[in-house]
């Protein structure tokens, strides 16, 4: 009567060492990215000749590259581990210099300016609260392309769907209109 084997599956010490190197890797990224833009760690400029993303990159594709190459040559021995070690390397320089490329793209991205009160004067709309003699009602404009809400006022009386012209920001969510 033959017995039934049950076998285990050891992950040789090399592949595990590789592993917890790549997760390492994958934590410096988190910070990176997590500790600059939203912690606010550090300034953005301090990374010198290398940027914290490109460390993480090259630190997290060696890691996991070499645990691959590892297992598949069964590295047993130094020679094997030797050679996962060039594997994750040769895995690790390409996503180290794309992780560097794509964080400074990321970072020197040119935007557009925001709007501010200043950008209301001259903005074309229409009234959506009628505005009483000498009290607020709202009107909607467009600003910087976006549809905006705001309170006006105006020298006289003006009807719902009037179209208007915002001659001056009272405040950041005011303004003084007149009929277009």
């Amino acid at each position: 009567m033959l017995r039934r084997a049950d076998t285990v599956q050891v992950v040789a010490t090399g592949t595990l060492i590789f592993l917890i190197i790549g997760g390492a890797g994958v934590g410096v990224l988190t910070l990176a990215l997590l500790g600059s833009g939203v912690l606010h760690i550090g300034h953005p400029d301090v990374d010198g000749p290398v940027s914290l993303e490109a460390v993480a990159g090259f630190t997290g594709a060696f890691g996991f590259g070499a645990a691959i190459v590892n297992e598949m040559l069964g590295g047993r021995t130094p020679g094997m581990i030797a050679a996962a070690v060039a594997g994750g390397a040769f895995a690790a320089v390409p996503t180290a210099w794309l992780a560097a490329r794509l964080s400074r793209a990321a970072r020197n991205m040119r935007t557009d300016a925001t709007p501010t009160r200043d950008h209301l004067a001259g903005a074309m709309g229409l009234v959506v609260t009628p505005i009483p003699s000498g009290g607020y009602g709202e009107v909607r404009v467009r600003l910087a392309g976006q549809p905006v809400k705001l309170n006006a006022r105006a020298d006289g009386p003006i009807p719902i769907g009037a179209r208007i012209f915002v001659v001056e920001a009272l405040s950041e969510t005011s303004v003084h209109v007149e009929t277009y």
